[in-house]
């Protein structure tokens, strides 16, 4: 699902769809591959998306109504763009803010900030 030289799986699991949210919520619309080169970007390559990753989550939230798509032709080629529907704005915020307050929960769990030795490397 993800390539990633320091998270495990268990860890990324879930968090894609609020990965995509926030992104679109921040850029408007972006195409699949722009999406992954942002994640790499953003984790200073920490998050590697794998297509095989993201264009399945990418089609469960268009059939969900949170995206719709925008067909751009640039010369023979065809870019597909994403953006948020009103219901993806409104679950962006909810995901974010949900997500937040998770890790939020798991510092005062983990005591990390008493223990700054434990912060992730």
């Amino acid at each position: 699902m993800y390539i990633c030289s320091m998270y495990s799986k268990e860890l990324l699991k879930g968090t894609l769809q609020t990965i995509i949210l926030q992104l679109l919520s921040e850029h408007g619309k972006m195409y699949g591959y722009e999406i992954t080169q942002k994640v790499k970007s953003l984790s200073d390559g920490e998050l590697l998306l794998t297509e095989g990753a993201l264009y399945p989550s990418l089609h469960k939230m268009e059939a969900k109504g949170l995206l719709t798509t925008e067909k751009v032709a640039l010369g023979k080629r065809v870019r597909k763009y994403y953006h948020l529907t009103p219901a993806g704005e409104a679950a962006a915020v909810q995901k974010v803010s949900e997500f937040s307050a998770f890790v939020e929960s798991m510092r005062k769990i983990l005591s990390l900030d008493e223990n700054p030795g434990l912060e992730p490397c």
